[in-house]
């Protein structure tokens, strides 16, 4: 496939770039995209694979009746995603949720990138700002932008770079959790994509073990703050567990340790706190712990894990880890459409926008992807309605947040405007849903030709 369509360069190959990269060509746009990988690597990432899971490998809900995050899978799927694409094809057992093998996952989106052929792949990294000559830019470097592009981009905008910690789950070996202690259930035996209702490893504590737990974690050995780390603040939903623990000796029962929906076969009731394990590839040998990111050092690690009914005898494939985070003011910074205000042959996609998670992540890079193919086609630019999901999401990072406080924001349909009548609770949730699907599928129908 041959094209005389004037090149767009994407600089970062993660979930965001992928996305954007893909929907580009998708469209006969062609692509150059660069990810510094392997020649310079990151703080986290552990391939130099396009698209690597380096946090997680769960996509969180995938019910598109009931939930924010659901909605936007399936207004994904709608757009032809690629990252959806190979989520669905490599999906593993995680109850409601939709967890991927991580490496098939992005062994996947990496084949289909590599054959298309509007698509080339450079191994590079772009230190400072692109270009002069490179007219049409989507920058999705991600949380972990290389300092070099990092301190560009702060020069010009005159913003102070906003930052933020992301602290990664411990994962463990399959054959060294003890199965005559810990238990395979999801909660409420809630079946998802994937799954048969029993998709996570349950170990128990009694209220004793809980509070000798959370009395060690506070006391664990942890990873001390260099000078410009002290007063970065944590996104509320990747805080460490110690972290979560300081804020009241109950507060894990009510977060990642929550025993609602669960039973121990071996009592016949509910415990009085539980660590869940969820599958972390699809031969079910590895398997992560759920909400346990940490920023404790290694040994503690080791040695507090294994205090845990069921994981006394625990091997770990990867301890958790602790790394920086950096994001733009977006409100303030960027246009409806994504673009640098200060360089509007710039546009921004993923994380470094202040969206978080995966799915919304890579949400914004396929809204950008779109935008910039429209771009090039000299279609109209149309942003996607604020009902659905995804424009919902771009709303808030573009204008709908205040700029003085503004966080990274995962989709929730506290960000959909409201919806007529009196509906509460389940039937409100299931009528957002339904109006952002409807409205999704009129976005998605073919866009005039711009006006000269």
């Amino acid at each position: 496939m041959a094209s005389s369509t004037k090149h767009v360069h994407i600089v970062g190959g993660g979930l965001a770039g992928s996305e954007a990269a893909w929907q580009l060509a998708s469209a006969g746009v062609p692509v150059v995209l660069h990810e510094m990988r392997p020649v310079r690597g990151t703080e986290a990432h552990l391939t130099e694979n396009l698209a690597e899971l380096v946090c997680s490998n769960s996509f969180r809900s995938d019910d598109a009746a009931n939930n924010a995050v659901g909605v936007i899978h399936e207004e994904m799927r709608r757009a032809g995603s690629l990252i959806m694409r190979a989520a669905d094809r490599h999906k593993l057992p995680a109850g409601g949720a939709l967890a991927v093998d991580r490496h098939g996952f992005s062994a996947a989106v990496q084949e289909a990138l590599l054959a298309h052929p509007l698509v080339t792949l450079q191994r590079e990294e772009v230190a400072g700002l692109p270009p002069e000559d490179w007219d049409s830019v989507i920058v999705a470097t991600g949380p972990l932008t290389s300092p070099a592009l990092a301190g560009a981009l702060a020069k010009l905008t005159g913003e102070d770079q906003l930052a933020f910690f992301d602290a990664i789950a411990p994962i463990v070996h399959q054959e060294s959790i003890d199965q005559s202690i810990a238990w395979k259930q999801s909660r409420y035996d809630k079946v998802g994509p994937g799954g048969e209702g029993a998709d996570y490893f349950n170990c128990p504590m009694d209220k004793a073990q809980y509070e000798a737990f959370v009395a060690a974690l506070l006391a664990g050995d942890k990873t001390e703050f260099k000078e410009w780390e002290a007063s970065t603040p944590y996104f509320q939903g990747c805080q460490p567990i110690e972290v979560i623990a300081s804020t009241g000796p109950q507060s894990l029962r009510f977060g990642p340790m929550k025993p609602v929906g669960l039973r121990d076969p071996r009592t016949g009731h509910r415990p009085w706190a539980v660590v869940q394990l969820r599958q972390d590839n699809a031969l079910g040998t590895l398997w992560n712990i759920v909400g346990f990111q940490t920023k404790l050092k290694h040994g503690e690690q080791t040695r507090l894990f294994r205090t845990i009914p069921g994981l006394q005898n625990a091997e770990f494939a990867r301890l958790g880890g602790l790394h920086r985070n950096t994001f733009l003011n977006s409100p303030r910074l960027l246009d409806a459409t994504l673009r640098l205000k200060a360089m509007p042959r710039l546009r921004f996609a993923g994380q470094i926008t202040g969206c978080e998670g995966y799915v919304e992540s890579a949400a914004v890079g396929l809204m950008t992807g779109r935008f910039a193919t429209s771009e090039r086609l000299g279609l109209a630019l149309v942003a996607p309605p604020p009902t659905t999901a995804m424009g919902a999401l771009l709303a808030h990072i573009t204008g709908g947040a205040d700029a003085a406080t503004f966080q990274p924001m995962n989709v929730n349909f506290g960000l959909f405007p409201p919806i007529e009548g009196t509906l509460r609770g389940k039937e409100r949730k299931q009528a957002l849903a339904a109006r952002a699907l409807r409205e999704l599928d009129m976005w998605l129908k073919p866009a005039p030709l711009a006006a000269e």
